[in-house]
């Protein structure tokens, strides 16, 4: 059976976050074709803007962001670079499904996407807060 992941909402990136991910994309193109891929579609179709006018309420790289996936009971995360990656203490990578979802997102906004097995879920932003390492590269 063939699942659609249907439109995907607007999404917007900061320059600086932009930078950074299309680095990191380029970085996995040839270890996991996959997961480049997969960022660089999101960030691809992201509206671009300068790192000083972007929304608090936007998932940048370093926000702490509550969601919910497919109605459920809801999760907080930090969204890092796979360096920094600890999904124990909810440090999750923008290189996993969930954490390419996220990015780009604001509060109110939701996302079907689809985990490496196939699956397919739906996430919903509850809430975003922007850390002190929001925007930093680690």
């Amino acid at each position: 059976m063939h699942h659609t992941l249907g439109r995907k909402p607007r999404i917007t990136i900061c320059e600086g976050d932009y930078a950074r991910l299309s680095n990191l994309a380029a970085a996995f193109a040839q270890r996991n074709p996959e997961v480049a891929a997969g960022l660089s579609e999101e960030i691809e179709r992201a509206r671009i803007v300068s790192d000083k006018a972007i929304d608090a309420a936007i998932v940048r790289m370093g926000s702490r962001v509550a969601y919910s996936s497919d109605g459920g009971e809801g999760k907080t995360v930090t969204l890092v670079y796979p360096g920094a990656a600890d999904i124990e203490n909810g440090r999750i990578s923008v290189t996993t499904p969930v954490g390419t979802a996220l990015i780009g997102l604001k509060a109110g906004q939701s996302i079907r996407y689809a985990t490496r097995t196939g699956r397919i879920h739906d996430l919903a932003v509850i809430e975003v807060t922007q850390t002190e390492e929001a925007g930093v590269d680690r």
